[in-house]
């Protein structure tokens, strides 16, 4: 499997409607095509201050590929891309292969904090 790491600054004071039109428009989409979303979070008062990052696993880069060019293909994607992009000053992505040692299921079945 491989992981797709995105990274994107929003532009100051409009995280909050960036992604409320991203959960009423683009997850669903994205969901649809892309498949296993990892996780999904906002940065908004520590650290580079408003940005999102998202992570997406693939099998394989010929199966990202497939995935997001089916997903660029749909009109109502392209709606979403033209008004998601007024809110975006810079987008980053990044493909991440796991170490041989990591699990990604039983690190998710491990539990939060102190044992």
């Amino acid at each position: 499997m491989i992981v797709e790491l995105r990274i994107y600054d929003i532009k100051p004071t409009k995280v909050g409607e960036y992604l409320a039109l991203y959960e009423r428009e683009g997850l669903p989409l994205q969901r649809q095509y892309l498949g296993r979303l990892l996780g999904w979070y906002s940065a908004n008062d520590v650290g580079t201050l408003n940005q999102v990052v998202h992570l997406w696993g693939y099998a394989s880069l010929a199966d990202r590929d497939e995935r997001r060019a089916r997903m660029l293909a749909d009109p109502a994607w392209q709606t979403f891309l033209g008004t998601a992009v007024d809110f975006l000053l810079r987008m980053e992505s990044k493909i991440l292969r796991a170490a041989p040692f990591f699990d990604l299921n039983a690190s998710l079945r491990e539990p939060l904090g102190p044992s």
